[in-house]
């Protein structure tokens, strides 16, 4: 038996979970909030379902780190830090330097902090994860899982932007989309459910959350995605505007007095559901509001998915499925069943009974020329899997 974490890291978070390999049992898991802040929290939830809450004080990543194992190792997961095996790290810019998942030495440790800035809310803070596990897990393999790894297949049709080409070839300024080891996961188990290969499936993955992003699965590759050089472009997202004219921003900055930097941090930070609704960046909040802008902003968000899905359906010659998934794609029937409704074009007969609960479905009834589905999301499982194959 191998025991691996998987570990996602954010600015002042990060969530967890440990395997045990091969039977993939998820065996503790929880994560660490408000690292660096006042009021920090860490929870850790155990295979016989007994869950421990701290609240204390966390100051650094590394703090976050040596409160997980202290706690792996009192409450019985691990007896000896040499049960676990290898701690793997979502990344989610790899850019060209990474085309695949890598054990980290401090020679790569160097190239991800080279490229920090393809991805500056999620690349930074995931590097101080893995320095933190390293320093505290020395003799641990580290691995780093690279959501833009899948995205790898795009070809240059779809990855090059219509900017001077020496720009690509000098500064590799290109499309690299993320969320792919969401879309690995949950593109092959949409086509089992279909009863299809998935080398021959057209499947269109709904990665809908916060961060969300539409990815066009054809031959079981990844061959379009609607995320660009970095996560910020694509459809409308919790903060992050998606899509916009560079004009626009030009336009802002010069009636604002905004520099590039802070700019850039609107679109990431200010925008998406939050900006247009002024309410809030959760459609949960959304639902709940009377505010009419928070009713715009789900018919938005619902209008740029439907956008991709178009686009991609016509890319593909036409779809087989379309996968809903992550927080908002399995947890809210409202916007699916928006998306489902301007679908019917395409032959989406939507179940909209169906479609009122979550889990592992169908919601396309059973006559429908495009399936509909809801698959949840497993990035984690994906991260062990990567762990287990680099450090056999």
């Amino acid at each position: 038996m191998k025991k691996v974490l998987a570990i996602n890291s954010g600015s002042s978070s990060f969530k967890y979970k440990l395997f045990s390999f091969p039977s993939e049992e998820v065996i503790a898991k929880g994560g660490a909030e408000r690292v660096g802040m006042p009021n920090s929290i860490f929870k850790i939830k155990l295979a016989n379902g007994n869950e421990y809450i701290k609240n204390m004080s966390i100051p650094t990543q590394r703090d976050a780190v040596s409160l997980l194992i202290d706690c792996l190792k009192k409450y019985h997961v691990v007896e000896k830090l040499s049960e676990i095996k290898g701690v793997g790290h979502r990344i989610v810019n790899g850019g060209e330097v990474f085309p695949n998942s890598v054990v980290i030495d401090n020679h790569n440790l160097h190239k991800l902090e080279r490229i920090a800035q393809l991805a500056p809310l999620h690349n930074g803070p995931e590097t101080e994860g893995i320095k933190a596990f390293m320093s505290i897990l020395p003799n641990v393999p580290q691995v780093a899982v690279f959501d833009t790894a899948y995205h790898h297949t795009l070809d240059d049709v779809h990855y090059l932007y219509s900017i001077p080409y020496k720009y690509y070839k000098d500064y590799a300024v290109r499309k690299y989309g993320a969320h792919g080891t969401s879309v690995r996961y949950v593109a092959p188990r949409a086509a089992k459910m279909m009863h299809k290969n998935i080398n021959i499936a057209r499947l269109i993955v709904c990665h809908l959350g916060s961060g969300s992003s539409i990815t066009a699965v054809k031959n079981g590759k990844s061959y379009d995605t609607s995320m660009g050089f970095s996560p910020l472009t694509g459809v409308t997202m919790g903060t992050r505007s998606g899509d916009l004219d560079p004009s626009a921003l030009q336009y802002l900055m010069h009636k604002t007095g905004m520099d590039i930097d802070q700019a850039i941090d609107m679109l990431n930070q200010e925008s998406g559901l939050l900006g247009i609704s002024g309410v809030s960046s959760d459609m949960r909040d959304l639902i709940e509001s009377d505010e009419p802008r928070a009713k715009l902003a789900r018919r938005i968000y619902i209008n740029r998915v439907v956008r991709y899905v178009g686009a991609y359906a016509a890319e593909m010659d036409g779809v087989d499925g379309i996968v809903f998934t992550a927080g908002i794609g399995e947890h809210d029937p409202g916007i699916r069943a928006g998306i489902m409704s301007s679908l019917k074009y395409l032959g989406l007969k939507a179940d909209f009974e169906a479609n009122r609960t979550d889990g592992e479905k169908f919601i396309s009834k059973p006559d429908s020329k495009v399936k509909a589905l809801i698959v949840p999301t497993n990035e984690e499982v994906m991260i062990a899997r990567e762990v287990i194959k680099l450090t056999r």
